[in-house]
């Protein structure tokens, strides 16, 4: 029977556990490089999740802007074509009445001054120097 060596591998294509060694440390250097690109890098998950969330609320603003746009759209064309649309302006925001209305204003009364204590009325205090 033939003498072997208890650490050669036969069938092997490495027969240096060395270079296996080797092999194993840069794949597993390769696989924490790979890892740190994904989560933590500036072109990673956490950037692109950032990036969604702005997007989405980038796209509310729009929406709104859009409906706002479109009201804004309406109320040109109404007053491009109908008189309604200016008077109604006319009134509610330059105060504007017709020939045959009667306008009316009410007014609040301001409430009354009442003196607080921490003030003495005028009457009670002493006069400035008085000259001769």
């Amino acid at each position: 029977m033939a003498h072997t060596d208890s650490t050669a591998r036969p069938n092997s294509p490495f027969p240096d556990p060395r270079i296996m060694q080797i092999l194993v440390a840069a794949l597993i250097a390769v696989l924490v490089f790979l890892q740190y690109l994904l989560w933590i890098a500036e072109d990673g998950v956490r950037q692109t999740h950032a990036l969604q969330i702005a997007v989405q609320a980038q796209q509310e603003d729009n929406e709104a802007l859009a409906e706002r746009n479109s009201a804004l759209a309406a109320e040109v064309e109404d007053l491009k074509r109908g008189l309604m649309a200016i008077e109604e302006r006319a009134r509610s925001d330059m105060g504007m009445i017709r020939k045959d209305e009667t306008f009316y204003r009410l007014l609040e009364q301001p409430p009354e001054a009442t003196p607080t204590p921490s003030s003495p009325p005028a009457a009670d205090k002493p006069s400035a120097k008085r000259r001769h």
